[in-house]
Formats: C-alpha cells, structure tokens, sequence
C-alpha cells in the first residue's frame, strides 16, 4: 500500500491519500480525541503523539497536529497507522455511525435563498477545499449573513478568514444579492 501525502494551506494539517475509498459519501469530523469513539481509524490516529485533529473525506484523511509536534516525528507513525488500519480489514466507521451529509437543514420563508448557498457551496467552494483537506459547511442563514462551519485543514487555518472573506463571501454576494456578509461558526 503507498499512501502519498499532500501538504495543506494550514501548516499544523497534513493530506494523506491512501489510494482507496476512505468514506464512500460525506465527511466525518473529529476535532478531538474524545469525538473519536466512532471510528476505529479515528482512534488509532489519536494513538499517534501530537495528533489532535482527524477529518475524513470520500478518498483522503487530513490529520492535525499539535504545535509543539514535529511532521519529521509524527508523519511515519501517521502513515503507519493509516497503512495498519487499511491492512487489518477494520471499517473506517464503526457500524451505525452517521458521516456528515454537510449542510444543516433550514426551513422558512428564506428557503428558495439558503438553497441557492448551498448549491454554491456544493458546486464552487467544497471541491476546492476538499483539494486542502477541509470542508465548509452551511450553519445557518439570518438577515443577509450566512454562517459556515470549517472542518479539517480548514479549521484553525491561518488562511481561513481570508478564503472565507474575500473567496466564499464574494462569490456568495456576487450571485445572491440578499447575501451581506459570511462568518464562520464553531459548532
């Protein structure tokens, strides 16, 4: 097995491409060691010194790392538990349980609007992330500003305010007009 890795927009987050099908739909976020219980590669990752954030995509799994940890250290443990867990014939995800779809779901008379976001965010901004190991995901919309969620390389990314900003904020703006403003929000 030959697990590429690709580095990221954040320098704390690392790419990790192991070949295969890592979640067939959706993303799972484990922004600590605690949100792991769900995943035994998940687990085994938080098993690495350093590790304190695991993100799965459909073909990539990003991990972060702590400040005081070093790539040079902590990268052949990581490929040895993403390469361990593949070979052992253990799921990604624990039976049960549930990826992320993404959006949030939002009702009302701002539907026809919030739908228009979340194509946006579907067809324009979550490959794209994707390529950096992340995610955004619609939160919620109120009074013209719309609020997403960032997960994986994009979490505590310090490129983040500005993609968010002056990318998806822009992009909204541009093609929705009731569109005033995007904020991030930690869920």
């Amino acid at each position: 097995m030959f697990i590429q890795t690709e580095s990221t927009p954040n320098p704390a987050t690392l790419k990790f491409l192991p070949g295969q099908t890592v979640l067939e739909m959706g993303t799972a976020d484990f922004p600590n060691s605690d949100a792991a219980g769900t995943s035994p590669l998940a687990q085994r990752l938080f098993g690495v010194e350093g590790v304190t954030g695991v993100f799965f995509g459909t073909d990539f799994v990003t991990v972060t790392k702590s400040e005081g940890t070093d790539w040079d250290h902590a990268k052949p443990a990581i490929l040895g538990a993403i390469m361990e867990h593949f070979q052992s014939g253990q799921p990604v995800m624990a039976d049960g349980a549930a990826q992320a779809g993404g959006h949030a779901a939002h009702d009302g008379e701002d539907s026809h609007i919030v739908g228009q976001i979340k194509e946006l965010l579907d067809s324009r901004v979550r490959p794209a992330v994707a390529q950096d190991g992340g995610d955004i995901t619609f939160h919620g919309f109120d009074r013209g500003v719309v609020y997403l969620h960032m997960q994986g390389a994009c979490a505590g990314c310090p490129s983040s305010t500005l993609t968010l900003k002056m990318g998806i904020e822009n992009l909204l703006r541009h093609y929705i007009p009731e569109v005033t403003e995007v904020r991030p929000v930690a869920v």
